[in-house]
């Protein structure tokens, strides 16, 4: 599975952006898609996630600021990040979630793209 990440940039505190993933190769059995970020010093933390099914979760840090949605069709998986904060600063990056025929569960990640709020 390859995860082809777009959509960072540069905004001000208060604004929007909006990160698409799109996932292409064996994208067969791929059940939750997802964001994560990381910030210099820190851990990677979960930004928000989807199931194939439409169940999400957010990070408390970003409920009702963000939302995540998914085109299963498309196999691509949107952020919309409203309400923008310094602290939402960092490099998010795109996760997909399948299981594979063995029974293991395989994490892909695609390259990251950066945000940066300006304040």
């Amino acid at each position: 599975v390859q995860l082809q990440a777009s959509g960072g940039g540069l905004v001000q505190a208060g604004g929007s952006l909006r990160l698409s993933c799109a996932a292409s190769g064996s994208v067969f059995s791929i059940t939750v898609m997802g964001w994560y970020r990381r910030t210099p010093g820190r851990e990677r933390e979960l930004v928000a996630a989807i199931t194939s099914g439409g169940t999400t979760n957010y990070a408390d840090s970003v409920k009702g600021r963000f939302t995540i949605s998914r085109d299963n069709a498309k196999n691509t998986v949107y952020l919309q990040m409203n309400s923008l904060k310094s602290e939402d600063t960092a490099v998010y990056y795109c996760n997909a979630f399948k299981w594979a025929t063995s029974g293991d569960g395989m994490d892909y990640w695609g390259k990251g793209t950066q945000v940066t709020v300006s304040s």
